[in-house]
Protein backbone atom coordinates (compact mmCIF):
# COMPACT_ATOMS: atom_id res chain seq x y z
CA UNK A 1 0.00 0.00 0.00
CA UNK A 2 1.06 3.48 -0.40
CA UNK A 3 2.46 5.85 2.32
CA UNK A 4 0.72 9.54 2.10
CA UNK A 5 1.07 12.83 3.99
CA UNK A 6 -1.43 15.40 3.56
CA UNK A 7 -1.45 18.50 4.78
CA UNK A 8 -5.13 18.93 5.65
CA UNK A 9 -5.55 22.69 6.20
CA UNK A 10 -8.39 23.69 7.68
CA UNK A 11 -11.42 21.90 8.87
CA UNK A 12 -13.37 23.94 6.33
CA UNK A 13 -11.82 22.10 3.34
CA UNK A 14 -14.69 19.23 4.72
CA UNK A 15 -17.15 21.25 3.33
CA UNK A 16 -15.39 22.79 0.80
CA UNK A 17 -15.56 22.27 -3.37
CA UNK A 18 -11.94 23.80 -4.02
CA UNK A 19 -8.80 22.35 -5.49
CA UNK A 20 -7.21 20.50 -2.71
CA UNK A 21 -10.61 18.72 -2.19
CA UNK A 22 -10.55 17.67 -5.96
CA UNK A 23 -7.53 15.93 -5.61
CA UNK A 24 -8.47 14.34 -2.69
CA UNK A 25 -11.50 13.09 -4.24
CA UNK A 26 -9.42 11.83 -7.14
CA UNK A 27 -6.94 10.23 -5.39
CA UNK A 28 -9.80 8.24 -3.35
CA UNK A 29 -11.06 6.60 -6.90
CA UNK A 30 -7.32 5.87 -7.81
CA UNK A 31 -5.93 4.52 -4.70
CA UNK A 32 -6.31 0.94 -4.07
CA UNK A 33 -8.50 -0.49 -1.59
CA UNK A 34 -6.81 -0.78 1.96
CA UNK A 35 -7.96 -3.04 4.24
CA UNK A 36 -7.37 -1.11 7.49
CA UNK A 37 -5.97 2.88 7.77
CA UNK A 38 -3.80 4.12 9.90
CA UNK A 39 -4.01 8.21 10.91
CA UNK A 40 -0.97 10.05 12.06
CA UNK A 41 -2.58 13.11 12.75
CA UNK A 42 -1.20 16.74 14.18
CA UNK A 43 -4.22 16.71 16.07
CA UNK A 44 -3.53 14.07 19.04
CA UNK A 45 -0.53 14.44 20.94
CA UNK A 46 0.06 12.33 24.34
CA UNK A 47 2.46 12.10 27.24
CA UNK A 48 3.62 8.51 25.76
CA UNK A 49 2.63 7.01 21.93
CA UNK A 50 -1.38 5.85 22.04
CA UNK A 51 -3.06 4.37 19.03
CA UNK A 52 -6.85 4.38 19.49
CA UNK A 53 -8.73 0.88 20.42
CA UNK A 54 -12.30 1.64 20.48
CA UNK A 55 -14.68 -0.74 18.24
CA UNK A 56 -16.51 2.57 16.72
CA UNK A 57 -14.27 5.71 16.82
CA UNK A 58 -16.19 8.37 17.67
CA UNK A 59 -15.68 11.89 15.23
CA UNK A 60 -14.01 14.59 17.58
CA UNK A 61 -14.81 17.87 16.59
CA UNK A 62 -11.54 19.49 18.06
CA UNK A 63 -11.94 23.30 17.05
CA UNK A 64 -14.27 26.03 17.78
CA UNK A 65 -15.64 29.10 16.02
CA UNK A 66 -16.46 26.98 13.02
CA UNK A 67 -19.91 26.97 11.34
CA UNK A 68 -22.99 24.29 12.79
CA UNK A 69 -22.27 22.23 9.30
CA UNK A 70 -19.09 21.64 10.24
CA UNK A 71 -20.04 20.17 13.81
CA UNK A 72 -22.55 17.97 12.01
CA UNK A 73 -20.41 16.06 10.50
CA UNK A 74 -19.36 12.34 11.13
CA UNK A 75 -17.57 9.51 9.88
CA UNK A 76 -18.68 6.85 11.24
CA UNK A 77 -15.93 4.30 10.33
CA UNK A 78 -15.56 1.07 12.49
CA UNK A 79 -12.25 0.09 14.38
CA UNK A 80 -10.10 -2.83 14.60
CA UNK A 81 -8.74 -4.69 17.84
CA UNK A 82 -6.80 -6.83 15.36
CA UNK A 83 -4.96 -3.86 13.61
CA UNK A 84 -4.57 -2.19 17.22
CA UNK A 85 -2.51 -4.99 18.55
CA UNK A 86 -0.81 -4.96 15.76
CA UNK A 87 0.48 -1.38 15.91
CA UNK A 88 0.69 -1.86 19.66
CA UNK A 89 3.08 -4.95 19.15
CA UNK A 90 4.90 -3.10 16.29
CA UNK A 91 5.44 -0.07 17.91
CA UNK A 92 5.03 -0.08 21.37
CA UNK A 93 1.99 2.17 21.69
CA UNK A 94 0.06 2.06 24.58
CA UNK A 95 -4.08 1.39 23.61
CA UNK A 96 -6.62 3.96 24.42
CA UNK A 97 -10.39 3.16 23.99
CA UNK A 98 -11.60 7.02 24.80
CA UNK A 99 -9.65 8.51 21.62
CA UNK A 100 -11.79 8.56 18.37
CA UNK A 101 -11.20 10.39 15.01
CA UNK A 102 -10.00 13.66 14.90
CA UNK A 103 -10.44 16.72 11.87
CA UNK A 104 -6.60 15.61 11.03
CA UNK A 105 -8.27 12.07 10.09
CA UNK A 106 -12.05 12.42 9.27
CA UNK A 107 -11.70 16.05 7.76
CA UNK A 108 -9.29 14.36 4.80
CA UNK A 109 -10.69 10.66 4.82
CA UNK A 110 -14.36 11.84 4.34
CA UNK A 111 -12.93 12.93 1.19
CA UNK A 112 -10.58 9.81 -0.03
CA UNK A 113 -12.95 7.08 1.61
CA UNK A 114 -16.49 8.58 1.88
CA UNK A 115 -18.69 5.59 2.56
CA UNK A 116 -16.99 5.21 6.13
CA UNK A 117 -16.63 1.33 6.13
CA UNK A 118 -13.06 0.80 6.15
CA UNK A 119 -11.45 0.25 9.58
CA UNK A 120 -9.44 3.34 10.94
CA UNK A 121 -7.13 3.67 13.69
CA UNK A 122 -4.98 6.89 15.04
CA UNK A 123 -1.36 6.84 16.52
CA UNK A 124 -0.63 9.75 18.45
CA UNK A 125 2.43 11.54 18.70
CA UNK A 126 4.71 11.29 22.17
CA UNK A 127 5.32 14.73 23.21
CA UNK A 128 8.69 13.73 24.66
CA UNK A 129 10.29 12.16 21.70
CA UNK A 130 13.09 13.23 19.29
CA UNK A 131 12.15 13.96 15.60
CA UNK A 132 14.39 11.31 15.47
CA UNK A 133 12.53 8.80 17.29
CA UNK A 134 9.21 9.90 15.64
CA UNK A 135 10.91 8.93 12.34
CA UNK A 136 11.91 5.69 13.55
CA UNK A 137 8.46 5.32 14.61
CA UNK A 138 7.76 5.50 11.50
CA UNK A 139 10.76 3.06 10.61
CA UNK A 140 8.43 0.32 12.73
CA UNK A 141 5.16 0.62 10.66
CA UNK A 142 6.87 -0.58 7.64
CA UNK A 143 5.08 -4.23 7.40
CA UNK A 144 1.85 -2.79 7.49
CA UNK A 145 2.01 -1.75 3.93
CA UNK A 146 2.63 -5.54 2.99
CA UNK A 147 -0.71 -5.95 5.19
CA UNK A 148 -3.18 -3.87 2.96
CA UNK A 149 -3.11 -0.92 5.95
CA UNK A 150 -3.02 3.10 4.42
CA UNK A 151 -0.65 4.72 6.42
CA UNK A 152 -1.81 8.23 6.17
CA UNK A 153 0.14 10.68 8.03
CA UNK A 154 -2.04 14.02 8.52
CA UNK A 155 -0.33 17.85 9.09
CA UNK A 156 0.91 20.51 7.39
CA UNK A 157 4.38 21.40 6.20
CA UNK A 158 3.89 25.29 7.02
CA UNK A 159 2.28 26.07 9.98
CA UNK A 160 1.83 29.15 11.57
CA UNK A 161 -1.92 30.29 12.33
CA UNK A 162 -0.71 33.64 13.79
CA UNK A 163 0.71 34.59 10.05
CA UNK A 164 -2.43 33.42 7.93
CA UNK A 165 -3.68 35.87 5.75
CA UNK A 166 -7.30 36.00 6.30
CA UNK A 167 -7.41 35.59 2.04
CA UNK A 168 -7.82 31.85 1.27
CA UNK A 169 -6.54 32.32 -2.45
CA UNK A 170 -3.38 34.75 -1.06
CA UNK A 171 -0.09 34.07 -2.71
CA UNK A 172 2.44 32.28 -0.70
CA UNK A 173 4.44 34.41 1.53
CA UNK A 174 7.95 34.60 0.47
CA UNK A 175 9.53 32.58 4.18
CA UNK A 176 6.66 29.98 3.44
CA UNK A 177 7.73 28.96 -0.30
CA UNK A 178 10.71 29.41 0.61
CA UNK A 179 10.40 26.37 3.23
CA UNK A 180 8.19 24.62 1.52
CA UNK A 181 10.56 24.10 -1.25
CA UNK A 182 13.37 23.20 1.21
CA UNK A 183 11.87 20.52 2.77
CA UNK A 184 10.69 18.95 -1.01
CA UNK A 185 14.17 19.13 -2.18
CA UNK A 186 14.92 17.48 1.57
CA UNK A 187 11.88 14.47 0.55
CA UNK A 188 13.55 14.27 -2.91
CA UNK A 189 16.75 13.51 -1.74
CA UNK A 190 16.07 11.23 1.46
CA UNK A 191 17.93 14.14 3.38
CA UNK A 192 17.03 13.48 7.08
CA UNK A 193 19.17 16.03 8.32
CA UNK A 194 17.61 18.37 5.93
CA UNK A 195 14.25 17.60 7.30
CA UNK A 196 15.20 18.27 10.72
CA UNK A 197 18.41 18.91 12.57
CA UNK A 198 20.02 21.31 9.66
CA UNK A 199 17.16 23.79 9.44
CA UNK A 200 17.89 26.89 11.13
CA UNK A 201 15.83 27.72 14.73
CA UNK A 202 14.62 31.10 12.95
CA UNK A 203 13.07 29.02 10.19
CA UNK A 204 11.31 26.66 12.63
CA UNK A 205 10.00 30.02 14.17
CA UNK A 206 8.35 30.96 10.87
CA UNK A 207 7.22 27.68 9.89
CA UNK A 208 6.11 25.69 12.73
CA UNK A 209 5.90 27.74 16.48
CA UNK A 210 5.15 24.16 17.32
CA UNK A 211 6.00 20.86 15.41
CA UNK A 212 2.66 18.83 15.76
CA UNK A 213 1.69 19.60 12.08
CA UNK A 214 5.30 18.99 11.08
CA UNK A 215 6.11 15.45 12.93
CA UNK A 216 3.84 13.33 11.24
CA UNK A 217 5.60 13.97 7.99
CA UNK A 218 8.67 11.80 9.96
CA UNK A 219 6.43 8.90 9.89
CA UNK A 220 5.44 8.91 6.14
CA UNK A 221 8.93 9.13 5.82
CA UNK A 222 10.31 6.35 7.72
CA UNK A 223 7.02 4.10 6.83
CA UNK A 224 7.58 5.02 2.96
CA UNK A 225 11.48 5.39 2.67
CA UNK A 226 11.45 1.70 1.08
CA UNK A 227 9.38 2.90 -2.01
CA UNK A 228 12.02 5.39 -2.94
CA UNK A 229 11.79 8.91 -3.65
CA UNK A 230 8.37 10.43 -3.24
CA UNK A 231 5.65 12.06 -5.40
CA UNK A 232 3.66 15.28 -4.86
CA UNK A 233 0.61 14.95 -6.04
CA UNK A 234 -0.75 18.24 -4.86
CA UNK A 235 1.56 21.43 -4.05
CA UNK A 236 0.06 25.20 -3.14
CA UNK A 237 -1.22 27.39 -0.42
CA UNK A 238 -4.19 28.39 1.22
CA UNK A 239 -4.08 31.75 3.38
CA UNK A 240 -0.76 32.61 1.86
CA UNK A 241 1.17 30.31 4.53
CA UNK A 242 -0.26 27.17 5.18
CA UNK A 243 1.99 24.88 2.56
CA UNK A 244 -1.12 22.39 1.16
CA UNK A 245 1.94 20.17 -0.24
CA UNK A 246 0.45 16.25 0.11
CA UNK A 247 3.14 13.95 -0.60
CA UNK A 248 3.32 10.22 -1.56
CA UNK A 249 5.16 7.26 -0.99
CA UNK A 250 4.45 4.37 -3.51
Amino acid sequence: MPVLFIGHGSPMNALADNGFTKFLDHLGKELPLPRAILVISAHWETAIPRVSSGDAPRTIHDFRGFPPALFAIQYPAPGSGALTARVAGLTGAAPDEAWGLDHGAWAVLGKLFPRADIPVLQLSLGKGLSMGEHYELGTRLKPLREEGVLILASGNITHNLSRLNPESEAPPAPWAQAFDERIATALANHDLPGLTSQIPEELWQLAHPELDHYLPLLYAVGAGEDSGPPSFPFEGFHHGTLSMRAVRYG
